[in-house]
């Protein structure tokens, strides 16, 4: 049987690398190995782990960022998402596959990204208030 490359076999039950690394990820943070707040391990540092392509990780990470799992900062790296606690009854059931709080953790992600928008903000705004003070300086 020929199959294209990426493609599971019909019928195949086998993961591809993305969804193992995605899924070997989960496991650690659902068990506790990664908290939220924590940093993931890098792109080149999973690609290293797993003899895994830059494209590969990135679809990996893709997918925990779909499922609220990870939240992603410009310019700091992937980290565990916050999110609102598991009952511990369901933390014993292979079927929670998501954290519950997906939206939350998206919500989270939005509220970053608007404090470091009001960050650049303020320093753009100091910057023009240094401007105007050398401008507005007697003899120029």
């Amino acid at each position: 049987m020929t199959t294209r490359r990426g493609r599971r076999p019909a019928g195949g039950g086998v993961q591809l690398t993305f969804e193992v690394i995605a899924e070997t990820l989960r496991e650690q943070i659902h068990s506790g190995g990664l908290k939220p707040g924590d940093a993931l391990p890098t792109q080149n540092a999973l690609m290293r782990e797993f003899g895994a392509s830059s494209l590969t990780v990135q679809k990996a990470m893709v997918l925990l960022k779909q499922d609220g799992w990870v939240v992603s900062r410009p310019g700091k790296g992937a980290f565990v998402a916050h999110h609102d606690q598991v009952d511990a009854d369901d933390l014993d059931h292979r079927e929670v596959t998501a954290p519950a709080g997906g939206t939350t953790a998206r919500v989270e992600a939005l509220e970053q990204a608007l404090a470091e928008a009001v960050e650049q903000l303020a320093e753009l705004r100091a910057r023009i208030a240094v401007l105007e003070a050398v401008n507005d300086e007697p003899g120029r």
